[in-house]
């Protein structure tokens, strides 16, 4: 039962702990959470039970109720690695509010069969890969890009988060 299960009601930063008693691998969906059941790679369950909805990054620590630390490390998932001119492609990637990990030669997205043809149309190279993705994230350095309006006036409004 949920009852029996460690909680962690608290996230630690990354560089604010020294060292985890267990460690979780969460994608890039399952680090965006407030309230869930999660179990360590070493099969502890344990309840996270967050005031808010957190998006965590990796390196941070769930502190269990108990004072054990559980680290948060990205899993790897399917993402397409993109090559080429990547000022272009970056700017048809944010046309579609997509997340996007932006690196000096390379950006890189979840996989998605519509965008790899799309991208690979307007030229690119791009390659399947299994790899934690970190995208960029929002404008305003608040967490994750939640959608936003152009408004009457065309203008930027972001979105808070959830």
């Amino acid at each position: 039962m949920a009852e029996d299960l460690p909680k962690a009601g608290e996230v630690l930063a990354k560089g604010a702990w020294a060292k985890a008693d267990f460690q979780v691998q969460l994608g890039y969906e399952a680090r965006f959470l407030r309230r869930k059941r999660l179990e360590t790679t070493g099969g502890l369950g344990f309840l996270v039970d967050l005031a808010q909805t957190t998006d965590l990054r990796g390196g941070e620590a769930f502190r269990l109720n108990d004072g054990r630390l559980v680290e948060i490390i990205p899993a790897r998932e399917p993402v397409l690695v993109i090559r080429g001119d990547l000022s272009r492609l970056a700017w048809h990637i944010g046309n579609r509010h997509t997340p996007c990990q932006i690196e000096k030669d390379r950006l890189v997205i979840r996989a998605d069969h519509v965008l790899e043809g799309m991208l690979r149309g307007l030229g690119a190279d791009v390659r399947p890969a299994i790899e934690p993705f970190q995208p960029e994230q929002g404008a305003y350095g608040m967490g994750r890009t939640m959608g936003h309006s152009h408004g009457a006036e065309g203008a930027f409004i972001p979105l808070a988060n959830p």
